[in-house]
């Protein structure tokens, strides 16, 4: 019995049933190496038709132009700058040597973005641009780049006003350089210049000379409104080899909308508080021979006791030397407003300053409690016109003229205004 088990357990040419297995597996081996060569092509890249498929590129692009991958002696002040195509979302990130996050926006445009402060001189930076298309696939752009050494030529950046200063509603805004800014670099220093207001106004920056640019809004502020400017200055090329020092920052209130006018018809200034008239007064303009100038001027400074000295202007015939009470400067030839008990009895009716308008001591004491720096006057019919840049005239010129003092094109705002009609208490009337 043992024997006939054995020869079953062979195969019927009496070979072992090894072979059988061998065989088998053999076959094993095959199916192995079809189904290999059927998931993978020859490239080792999936078939399609097994399910794999290639990730597809990002429809979104974007480019960083500037700061060049690799660039030296970059500016502190640099914006990154770079264009996207298909984007339907942007984001830019900022990273110093230690991989801390730069705070900084985009421009309006969305064509740069710009540091919140200047950058650390001699130090290495990467930039890195993200687009994002309609498909959810962001495409990235990086650039890294290391900023100059601080340089030995700086030029300081200074404001007329300070922080928390409350101001008229005729202030213009008004930056300093300790160094003229050469006319090709002025576009480059007024896009680093941004002025925010609540609420939102309309204005522009106005170059009055190459060491000076002043800003206003198209109409007089509104009242009570809370004005913000910067400059980000610091590190940009401002010519020669110079650079801006320091950013500027500053954040002013205006006060109440009080706002004089002079006719010299009548002889009588008539101020409004909010659009409301609160106050009529007397007032002795300048005599023919030293008339008062016609136009809008602001008040520039406020003394409340002074003295007049004339001597060295008008010489020994004309000249005088007088004391006088709450005067107001509002050009920087000598017109004020401020009291003069001595032509009382002229006011309302003659005039007989030497330019000046003068009111009674009692109505120069309220003018002077109820007044600010940068609260608007309008002189209207004298025989002299008010020459630009005899004090802070820029209510003085057109918008249209303020507007040619700009560095860069002027652009309207996109969304129309909301006002039916003009406020006439925020609107300067000259002769």
């Amino acid at each position: 019995m043992r024997a006939d088990q054995d020869q079953l357990n062979q195969g019927r040419g009496g070979r072992p049933v090894a072979r059988r297995r061998a065989l088998a597996a053999g076959l094993i081996a095959a199916t192995l190496a079809l189904t290999s060569a059927c998931t993978s092509g020859g490239d080792g890249k999936p078939s399609s038709w097994q399910g794999g498929t290639e990730t597809p590129a990002p429809k979104a692009a974007a480019t960083i132009s500037e700061p060049k991958a690799d660039a030296k002696d970059v500016p502190a002040s640099t914006a990154i700058a770079f264009s996207t195509t298909e984007a339907m979302e942007t984001a830019v990130e900022l990273k110093d040597s230690a991989g801390e996050t730069v705070k900084g926006k985009l421009a309006a445009d969305g064509k740069s973005w710009l540091p919140s402060g200047v950058l650390k001189y001699g130090e290495t930076y990467t930039a890195t641009v993200t687009a994002t298309g309609d498909d959810g696939r962001p495409a990235t752009a990086t650039s890294t780049f290391t900023t100059m050494a601080q340089p030995s030529k700086q030029i300081r950046v200074s404001s007329f006003l300070g922080d928390g200063q409350t101001v008229g509603v005729g202030m213009p805004l008004i930056v300093k350089f300790s160094r003229a800014i050469p006319e090709s670099y002025r576009d480059d220093v007024q896009r680093r210049m941004t002025v925010t207001s609540v609420p939102a106004q309309e204005g522009i920056w106005h170059w009055v000379s190459p060491t000076e640019i002043r800003y206003r809004p198209k109409q007089f502020w509104k009242a009570n409104s809370k004005v913000s400017y910067r400059v980000q200055a610091g590190g940009l090329p401002m010519g020669s080899g110079w650079y801006g020092r320091a950013d500027l920052t500053v954040d002013i209130n205006i006060g109440p909308s009080l706002i004089m006018t002079v006719d010299n018809k009548t002889k009588k200034m008539t101020v409004t508080r909010n659009g409301k008239v609160v106050k009529t007064i007397l007032v002795s303009l300048g005599k023919k021979s030293t008339p008062s100038s016609s136009g809008t001027m602001v008040v520039i400074e406020k003394l409340r006791k002074t003295v007049f000295d004339t001597f060295e202007e008008l010489g020994p015939d004309e000249g005088y030397r007088t004391k006088i009470d709450y005067a107001q400067r509002l050009t920087w030839g000598g017109e004020f407003i401020h009291a003069a008990p001595w032509s009382e009895g002229q006011q309302g009716s003659v005039n007989v300053s030497h330019g000046c308008v003068n009111v009674s001591m009692a109505d120069g004491a309220w003018l002077f409690t109820n007044t600010r720096i940068g609260d608007p006057i309008t002189v209207k019919g004298t025989e002299r016109k008010l020459q630009n840049g005899n004090g802070w005239t820029d209510w003085n010129m057109s918008w249209n003229e303020y507007v040619k003092g700009s560095a860069l094109p002027y652009e309207p705002p996109t969304e129309p205004s909301t006002d039916a009609t003009p406020d006439p208490d925020v609107t300067p009337t000259t002769d």
